[in-house]
């Protein structure tokens, strides 16, 4: 297969995803809830749309125009470790092997076992050659390079198993939002979404605030309202009230809107059901705490994208299909093996 096939093919797949009936997606939500009970339907079908929206043709062409593959006569086994957090989270690693030209050794996550493979089958419908570039699989020995996400945990295992081998190893990371104080109640109901959506579960939702000293909360409970149906979920009501015990028992101060905590921290991650939020006085004080959290963040968000490099409100689960992971180049990697 040439690269314009491969790009063709998954353009074609993008327009199967973003078409497929409700009685699909209500039949996959089916299936991967009953190995993950957070994948409701609301997610799983986020989860397809970002995924067409990844695979819109012109994104795929600007996405590989600055990039030089060869056609390969060899190509590299590459293993995929794939995380289960939220639906298909592995995707843009299996996308970004496949249209590089190499193999992809897959090994999914228990948590998500079948909607990776229901997207495989309709790419192989749509292109059987793929069928020769993808297998799944429950070893990596056969791996000549790796691409591995997981926690900071998982991760030093990773690095010490896979150390001979070429490899991308991905640890936890968070995301930040960054308020002034003057945002709009639009504004703030869209930044819900980034916090709400995946029940918190992803890398890219927002697990903490960056505010102004004196900062008025009252706009922001008032502005997340409409959220409050997350407690329906019966895991996520569960997580916040273990989490207002846990905060009430220790004495911690913290705010309380019913379905969401509030407590002051410096760390960036947060449990399921709390935010953390710091103050800034400034902007170089600003500056100088995003600058700390750097490292461990995967995205930021504020107001209309003010802050740099950041994703406007509402956009975080979002990212274009050049927005990679960690900010590690998964294509520069793949074009080196």
């Amino acid at each position: 297969m040439t690269l314009d096939n491969r790009i063709e093919a998954f353009a074609r797949l993008g327009q199967r995803l973003k078409n497929l009936s409700p009685d699909e997606l209500q039949n996959l939500a089916s299936r991967a809830r009953n190995a993950n009970s957070w994948f409701d339907l609301p997610n799983v079908t986020a989860a397809f749309q970002g995924i067409a929206n990844l695979l819109e043709e012109q994104y795929l062409r600007e996405w590989l125009y600055t990039y030089d593959f060869p056609e390969l006569e060899s190509p590299k086994k590459v293993g995929i470790v794939m995380a289960g957090n939220i639906p298909l989270v592995g995707f843009h690693d299996l996308l970004s092997v496949l249209i590089s030209g190499h193999h992809a050794l897959v090994k999914t996550s228990s948590d998500d076992p079948h909607l990776i493979k229901f997207v495989v089958d309709e790419l192989l419908k749509i292109e059987p050659r793929f069928a020769d570039y993808i297998t799944f699989v429950d070893l990596l020995k056969e791996s000549e390079a790796i691409i591995a996400t997981g926690s900071d945990n998982t991760s030093r295992y990773f690095e010490y198993y896979f150390a001979s081998r070429p490899h991308i190893i991905r640890k936890n990371r968070s995301s930040a939002a960054i308020l002034t104080g003057y945002e709009k109640p639009e504004e703030l109901h869209a930044l819900g979404n980034d916090i709400f959506q995946y029940f918190g579960l992803g890398c890219r939702n927002i697990s903490k605030l960056f505010v102004p000293e004196g900062y008025r909360f009252d706009p922001f409970f008032e502005a997340l309202e409409p959220y409050k149906a997350i407690l329906d979920h019966h895991r996520y009501q569960n997580n916040y009230d273990y989490n207002k015990s846990i905060l009430l028992v220790n004495g911690v101060p913290h705010l309380d809107n019913g379905f969401l905590l509030l407590t002051e921290s410096k760390q960036p991650v947060s449990p399921i059901s709390v935010l953390h939020y710091e103050t800034y006085n400034g902007l170089p004080d600003l500056a100088e705490k995003m600058k700390a959290s750097e490292e461990k963040t995967q995205c930021v968000v504020s107001s209309t994208g003010w802050y740099p490099k950041s994703f406007s409100f509402g956009q975080a689960q979002c990212p274009m299909v050049w927005d990679y992971a960690d900010g590690v180049d998964t294509l520069a990697f793949l074009a080196k093996l």
